[in-house]
């Protein structure tokens, strides 16, 4: 048998394989590129078209507010002393010697002395505070009412900044005991104050006044207090 007519050998095989595939690869390799185009061209056929868009943002106009000037509490006005408490005299038996000084022009000249009052003129009387005589002073009934009406009529805007005050105030007091007038004698410094003052002062009631065992009209001046807490 010769050598020429013995069969292939595995070694040779594998080198015709090889040369098979560099054969075929320009064209697999071209064929490659053509079918990535075909697919890149239809990927962007088919995909939707973006369009711009311009966004433009509109502002509210700016408004300026003005500020309210800033509130300026003033302190509260000094409180005025409470009138002393009148204490009764110890009873007891009375000197029968004790005689009163006798009363002349000279020690009392008529110009110093208050002008007295006249038969009739109640209505005069109860319009302007006037000196009247009296011996017993009024005293208030109603004080738990008195107390109430305080809280009620006390400015709750002045309440809750804690200011309170003090207002004098003129009573006229009738023979039953009844407020006829009242008055602003001192401010408390706030004119709310004032005027709720006057209004708490509508509220008392009194006992008559006396002068000696006869019931008098009288004008006589109590402190009204606003005081946070109480």
């Amino acid at each position: 048998m010769n050598a020429s007519s013995s069969p292939p050998s595995q070694f040779e095989n594998h080198l015709n394989a090889d040369q098979r595939f560099h054969r075929s690869y320009p064209s697999v390799l071209w064929m490659g590129i053509i079918v990535s185009a075909v697919l890149h061209f239809v990927f962007f056929y088919e995909t939707p078209t973006f369009q711009t868009r311009t966004v433009t943002s509109t502002a509210a106009a700016v408004e300026t507010i003005e500020l309210p000037p800033e509130v300026k509490i003033p302190p509260p006005p000094q409180a005025v002393a409470r009138p002393a408490v009148p204490v009764a005299a110890p009873t007891g038996a009375i000197d029968q010697d004790i005689t009163i000084a006798p009363t002349t022009f000279q020690q009392n000249p008529v110009s110093e002395l208050p002008p007295p009052p006249t038969e009739g003129s109640g209505k005069e009387l109860s319009e302007t505070p006037t000196f009247t005589p009296y011996t017993v002073k009024p005293a208030i009934k109603n004080r738990g009412e008195v107390a109430r009406a305080l809280q009620r009529e006390y400015p709750e805007l002045l309440r809750n900044a804690g200011i309170g005050g003090t207002v004098l105030v003129w009573f006229f007091i009738d023979t039953k005991g009844r407020v006829q007038n009242t008055q602003i004698r001192q401010s408390s410094g706030h004119e709310a104050l004032d005027r709720a003052a006057l209004k708490v002062a509508d509220v008392f009631q009194f006992t008559p006044g006396l002068n000696r065992d006869k019931k008098v009209p009288v004008w006589i001046a109590l402190p009204i207090i606003f005081q946070v807490g109480h």
